[in-house]
């Protein structure tokens, strides 16, 4: 098991949207942590070692001494939620914590698995995709994910200054994460104030700066 006395440790990658938004948890909850990058442009998460030490062959990956890592990042939200409960990240009641899930899992399970390396090398190997056709692709899919969300939240009496009422949870972690994929693609999207609004005013947070692909130390320079 993780040595609490010692920061945790994650497999990563600077570009990953699914670490970003474990970046963004252990910001918000003071939690130290050490991110070992692996390259998913180049393939590294299916070199043999690597294989060997995260048969999963995915990040964000939480080491787990002599365990096979944790992966999966509403998982792992979960599991930090769990185990630094302050500041929480799931509000207190039975009705707000499903309706955060099901926020956060719009983007994680419905939305991003469709833009993540593998389905790209899949479309553009098998599938006879160029770059424009791949770029018209994740156009359509970050653009209804938002548009679904802009829905929910611009309908919804429960949404506040954030996707839930006022306080930062698990949902605007991830909805910014999907913002910010239109951004790293310089995406023409559908406008979405409210979704758009929530959006600055996390990213103006220093938990979500930190977490900036833009900011890893395994980011391209210049």
């Amino acid at each position: 098991m993780t040595d609490a006395s010692q920061p945790l440790e994650f497999y990563g990658y600077w570009r990953s949207n699914a670490m970003y938004r474990l970046r963004v948890a252990l910001n918000l909850k003071g939690v130290p942590y050490r991110e070992i990058p692996v390259d998913l442009d180049a393939g590294e998460q299916h070199a043999p070692d690597f294989v060997a030490r995260n048969p999963m062959a995915a990040v964000p990956a939480l080491i787990d001494g002599d365990l096979p890592p944790l992966t999966q990042s509403l998982a792992l939200l979960e599991y930090l939620e769990e185990r630094y409960p302050e500041p929480p990240i799931l509000p207190a009641d039975a009705r707000g914590r499903a309706r955060v899930r099901a926020l956060a899992a719009t983007v994680a399970a419905d939305t991003h698995p469709l833009l993540v390396p593998r389905v790209r090398h899949y479309l553009t190997e098998r599938g006879g995709f160029d770059a424009d056709a791949f770029r018209a692709w994740v156009t359509h899919w970050v653009g209804q994910g938002l548009v679904g969300l802009e829905a929910n939240l611009a309908h919804s009496p429960e949404t506040g200054r954030f996707c839930h009422g006022d306080r930062i949870t698990m949902a605007d972690i991830c909805v910014s994460g999907l913002a910010l994929i239109g951004r790293v693609f310089k995406l023409d999207l559908p406008e979405t104030p409210v979704l758009s609004g929530i959006v600055q005013r996390c990213l103006a947070e220093e938990a979500f700066a930190r977490a900036e692909p833009s900011r890893q130390p395994d980011a391209p320079k210049g």
